[in-house]
């Protein structure tokens, strides 16, 4: 990961900008740049993943344009010999180099053609404006915010903001800003016509996008490692690439001191494809003593994306103090393409398909978001072979007839894709889906609530969630995050747009809690 940040007003100087740039300096602590761009700065951490000389540094310049790009550009390197026959010069290793030279020669369209996971800003100088961009699914993270003057301020993360923008915003996904307005330039999830394949061929095609998906994101400058959680995404991933790299991988997983749930299987997937495994251990206090830190780093009060988070920033943390990795390959984004437990009661095949929609184009601000900033709040790049562009659009135009769990097997697709490739023992997978923030150990969320509701009588409960007219808080744990949320986010809560929560319109869905664990079919899930 790095950090950007990038505005045109004269009335902020690299001096008055750095402090709040500097909130952001896990994400790239090699090296840190702040330049003029016409009347304004241009700003760049540098966390070294690819081209690792110095050449490799941002902002990159070219014939007076200039770019700082947190993101990774796939397959760049057949476009850039494409580009040098066509008179280009290239200094560094690096994929980001790619970028003005694209955009001289296609303008604003070159958005749209590249495979990549990214957040960008050029500086045009021409026209003496910043141009920004967010990939399609928002992966790689951008806000904005308007300064006093009335000039917009773009930044990799939302803290960046605090104090120079009254109200901070998303920058949405899929979209370019130029010349005052927002443009979509890609949806991913609008389907017009489902694709006609039969259920053969779409295995067949999931098996082989999602290889293509692993084998372009394992190409990396800088050490690589694999979080390993034991359910069927994270394994997928890690079989799938030590197949394809053909040596011993490095895989880390996460749980509870007194009942981790998914231990167990992600050491069965690491003896299986004979990784060197390592396994970090929490405890409640230390998940308590951790749980503002973990706020803070988030930037949300969305109780999910916080539960789920505890594990993964820790197990991180433990990659970060005691590996040389940069790179860490996740199995985000499986869940919101083929299904939760909850969607096995979708009332129809295209009250599937509108939620999966839903899901995927919110992602950037709960899963996404959470892979992100506990991943980069370490100094580690994610890598997310789930959301490839090519493999989630082709996962959302299979007719949802077929993705409907009504094989009694939640992603039944994906796990008959490779059931012939014995990549993974049996009964990994088909096991039955377990949440993440219950699979460390169920007793995690429940300590997590006995602490809430430790902190607050019904009284003082009642009273203080009245205080919030936007996304109310609606249990005393909920309450907690969302005060600590404002100590560091102030007023900026309508950032993520609610609680992350199952269909409550669906039957069988409508719980005051967003854990799978209070479904009715939970069953064997996390066990």
């Amino acid at each position: 990961m790095c950090a950007i940040m990038g505005f045109t007003s004269p009335s902020l100087t690299a001096q008055t900008v750095r402090p709040f740039f500097d909130r952001t300096l896990s994400r790239g602590p090699d090296q840190s740049r702040i330049e003029p761009a016409g009347t304004g700065q241009l700003c760049f951490h540098r966390l070294a993943i690819m081209g690792l000389q110095e050449e490799g540094m941002q902002p990159f310049h070219l014939g007076g344009d200039m770019v700082v790009c947190n993101g990774e550009l796939y397959g760049f390197r057949p476009l850039k010999r494409e580009l040098e026959k066509r008179g280009f010069t290239f200094r560094s290793e690096s994929d980001c180099e790619l970028i003005l030279p694209l955009y001289q020669e296609y303008g604003l369209d070159m958005f749209r053609r590249l495979d990549a996971e990214f957040a960008m800003i050029i500086y045009d100088h021409k026209t003496d404006s910043l141009i920004a961009a967010r990939d399609p699914i928002g992966i790689r993270p951008l806000f904005y915010g308007y300064l006093d003057d009335g000039s917009i301020i773009f930044a990799s993360e939302a803290k960046n903001l605090v104090g120079l923008c009254k109200e901070i915003c998303p920058f949405p996904p899929g979209h370019y800003y130029a010349y005052g307005r927002f443009v979509r330039y890609a949806d991913l999830t609008t389907v017009t016509q489902y694709s006609t394949d039969d259920l053969d061929t779409v295995c067949k095609n999931i098996r082989e996008k999602l290889i293509a998906a692993v084998e372009k994101r394992l190409d990396a400058d800088a050490p690589l490692g694999f979080l390993l959680s034991g359910g069927l995404d994270s394994s997928l991933v890690c079989a799938i690439s030590a197949k394809l790299l053909g040596k011993k991988i490095r895989t880390f997983a996460i749980g509870m001191d007194l009942d981790p749930i998914d231990l167990k299987y992600a050491r069965e997937v690491a003896d299986f494809i004979g990784a060197e495994h390592t396994e970090v251990i929490m405890s409640r206090q230390l998940v308590l003593d951790t749980l503002e830190e973990v706020i803070s780093l988030l930037g949300t009060y969305d109780i999910t994306t916080i539960r789920a988070s505890m594990g993964m920033y820790l197990c991180c943390r433990a990659i970060h103090r005691h590996t040389n990795l940069r790179v860490l390959m996740t199995g985000e984004i499986s869940d919101e393409l083929f299904g939760y437990k909850y969607t096995d009661f979708a009332p129809s095949p295209e009250a599937f398909q509108q939620e999966a929609k839903k899901r995927v184009d919110e992602l950037y601000m709960y899963d996404v978001l959470r892979a992100d900033r506990c991943i980069s709040s370490n100094s580690l790049e994610a890598r997310v072979p789930f959301g490839d562009l090519d493999f989630v659009k082709y996962v959302m135009s299979i007719d949802p007839k077929l993705k409907m769990n009504s094989y009694n097997m939640g992603k039944f697709l994906l796990r008959r894709a490779f059931e012939k490739d014995h990549i993974l023992p049996d009964d990994i997978l088909w096991r039955q889906k377990a949440a993440f923030s219950d699979a460390v150990g169920h007793s995690m969320v429940d300590d997590l609530k006995a602490f809430a509701e430790d902190m607050y009588t019904d009284r003082e409960f009642e009273r203080k969630r009245k205080t919030y007219d936007f996304a109310t808080p609606f249990t005393k744990e909920s309450l907690l995050y969302r005060e600590i949320f404002e100590k560091y986010y102030p007023g900026q809560a309508r950032m993520v747009k609610d609680f992350w929560m199952p269909n409550r319109e669906w039957k069988g869905c409508d719980v005051s809690d967003p854990s799978a664990r209070v479904l009715s079919n939970y069953g064997e899930s996390g066990k």
